[in-house]
């Protein structure tokens, strides 16, 4: 009899027992959602990601990472991989995908089911051990009712997590491309200055000696001495800048002790011949941003959320309870024992929460996140012009300067030195064409400089991940935590 009671109750509550086998092999794997992530970034930037999760695998990227390090002088591209392969902090955002891979796997397991067995009249007299016992298997009901959906939201939630990836990763290569850039113009610009000090310094000690032989004003020899200060002022700051330009893009590629003893070249590449053609920059951004495609991500897992909380509006806890209780009753010295089965259903009666609080929440929740959308839809099409005319506007600035600005200038300092070799310019108009040919130059290396920063923005502004692309970002959990279903 016990025997039979005991299977009923263990029939009933089978299904949500058997829940935890349900087969969830794409969120249980060890690099779940990576190869998306690889899919999306190995066209935009041409480089290897890896998701380091164990020594072996640390092992085999930190040789790597000696290999591309052994290099004389690191170009832009090694500094690139290295920085994809060593950064700690991508590979941390790697870990968060794993987190979102892991909570989607679970979230295909149905709520394991509550098990009580009590005991009554226990050491009653004239009865051994017990006079009754009760056994009961809660199990959760909405649980099972809204699993699906649950399913559906998590799901979402985890392709949103790679596509986070994915913009970590091209905000990284991004971030290291435009630091190289930076690090070698400021090289460039000390490379510059100490040219520039070295005919400041020739300058000044000619005007000491043409101060002595009275053919020069202490005034006007002032003006030379103080000119030589003052670059010498630029170049001990252009120096500290160059430093501290290449500590950034050291702790972008995550190097540390003797890794750090690193060379970048010290003069950016020439200006290309030609522009990248970049008609349809707007289209292929709106079809390519990560970050839009997030957006979108996010108002699908809030829309799945407001159906959830409109399902589960009035009903927010319910359980099916079943068990059975066997009594014990001492009679005529013999023991009799009785065993009946139960079910019970319990759930929450909404008198004062009629669930339409969380209706609203998860009303605005979903308002909030299409005007998000759509905010995002109208500053990525924006994006995508400044960057393209940002590109165009600074070669031809650059352009103007290599061939226009300093060529005249060098010629006018040309022309200087003859007439001054010929006393026909006295030696102050030479010092002068001489300064204005030092500020000529240092205005081209920024002009060149900005270009390639304005060319290393063209990929982040179609493909995503580029300055300020964190603070753009939507959190699909917040959201749904705002409109989702209770229970």
């Amino acid at each position: 009899m016990i025997g039979n009671r005991m299977k009923l109750a263990a029939m009933i509550a089978l299904p949500l027992i058997l829940g935890g086998c349900v087969s969830a092999t794409e969120y249980a794997a060890k690099n779940a959602g990576f190869s998306s992530v690889e899919a999306r970034t190995g066209g935009a930037i041409g480089k290897q990601t890896v998701w380091v999760q164990n020594q072996q695998q640390a092992r085999v990227v930190s040789d790597r990472v000696k290999t591309l390090m052994a290099k004389k002088s690191i170009d832009v591209e090694t500094a690139v991989q290295v920085a994809l392969l060593n950064n700690k902090g991508l590979q941390a955002a790697y870990a968060d995908l794993g987190d979102s891979a892991a909570d989607a796997w679970q979230s295909t397991m149905f709520v394991n089911p509550t098990v009580a067995i009590g005991f009554n009249g226990i050491g009653a007299p004239g009865i051994e051990a017990f006079r009754s016992v009760e056994g009961v298997i809660a199990s959760n009901i909405l649980a099972l009712a809204t699993r699906e959906r649950d399913i559906a939201i998590a799901d979402t939630r985890f392709r949103q997590a790679q596509l986070n990836a994915a913009l970590r990763t091209l905000q990284l290569a991004a971030d290291t491309r435009r630091a190289w850039i930076n690090a070698v113009a400021t090289l460039e610009t000390v490379a510059q200055l100490n040219q520039a000090q070295a005919a400041a310094d020739a300058a000044s000690e000619l005007a000491q000696k043409l101060g002595e032989s009275g053919a020069m004003t202490k005034g006007a020899q002032a003006r030379e001495h103080v000119f030589y200060a003052e670059l010498a002022g630029q170049t001990a700051k252009a120096r500290l800048e160059a430093r501290l330009a290449k500590e950034q893009l050291t702790r972008l590629m995550g190097l540390w002790g003797s890794d750090i003893d690193y060379e970048v070249p010290n003069r950016l590449p020439s200006l290309p011949k030609g522009l990248m053609k970049r008609d349809l920059i707007e289209a292929e951004a709106l079809q390519r941003r990560v970050d839009l495609h997030m957006a979108k991500l996010d108002l699908e897992a809030t829309a799945k959320s407001y159906r959830l909380t409109e399902a589960t509006r009035y009903v927010t806890d319910l359980e099916l309870l079943t068990g059975f209780e066997t009594e014990r009753e001492k009679e005529d010295g013999n023991v009799e024992t009785e065993t009946t089965g139960q079910a019970e259903l319990e759930f929450v009666i909404p008198i004062f929460d009629s669930g339409k609080a969380r209706m609203r929440k998860a009303e605005l929740a979903y308002m909030r996140s299409a005007n998000l959308l759509a905010e995002k839809a109208v500053n990525v099409r924006s994006e995508a012009r400044s960057a393209y005319q940002a590109y165009r506007a600074n070669y031809d600035i650059a352009r103007h300067y290599q061939n226009s600005v300093v060529p005249l200038r060098t010629k006018i300092e040309e022309e200087s030195l003859l007439t001054y070799n010929a006393m026909i310019t006295n030696t102050f108009e030479l010092l002068a064409d001489s300064r204005e040919k030092v500020n000529s130059i240092l205005l081209a290396v920024n002009a060149k400089r900005d270009f390639w920063l304005a060319e290393a923005n063209l990929a982040p502004a179609i493909y995503g991940g580029g300055a300020g692309a964190a603070s753009g970002e939507t959190e699909v959990a917040a959201a749904a935590e705002s409109g989702g279903g209770g229970h």
